[in-house]
């Protein structure tokens, strides 16, 4: 979900309170900013950000191929195109756009 849409869903944003922490969470546009009042930080506010989740690769990632592998796991709906090599670039625009959710590049081709 695009974070403007949340913002208005909500009327700004989920994190209403004086205490505890905001998290930024998700890739931002390349031109997106984010701005807060001083304040936000005086009041004992923690600002943290994620990056695909904080996912560790090494130990995290095995699991879930496991899942996948037996079917227990679909991830096969939330791949929304599927392009050869030589259309990359579309790729690109479809992610600049907000257009796609996961793609694959297949090498084959």
């Amino acid at each position: 979900m695009p974070v403007n849409c949340l913002a208005e869903m909500t009327n700004g944003g989920v994190d209403r309170s004086g205490w505890g922490v905001a998290v930024l969470v998700g890739v931002p546009h390349k031109d997106a900013e984010f701005k807060t009042h001083p304040m936000n930080f005086l009041n004992e506010r923690t600002l943290r950000g994620t990056f695909f989740g904080n996912y560790k690769p090494r130990t995290d990632l095995p699991p879930v191929v496991e899942k996948y592998m037996s079917g227990e796991l679909e991830l096969d709906k939330f791949i929304t195109h599927s392009v050869p090599f030589s259309e990359i670039n579309t790729v690109f625009d479809l992610m600049l756009k907000g257009e796609s959710l996961r793609c694959i590049i297949r090498m084959d081709e």
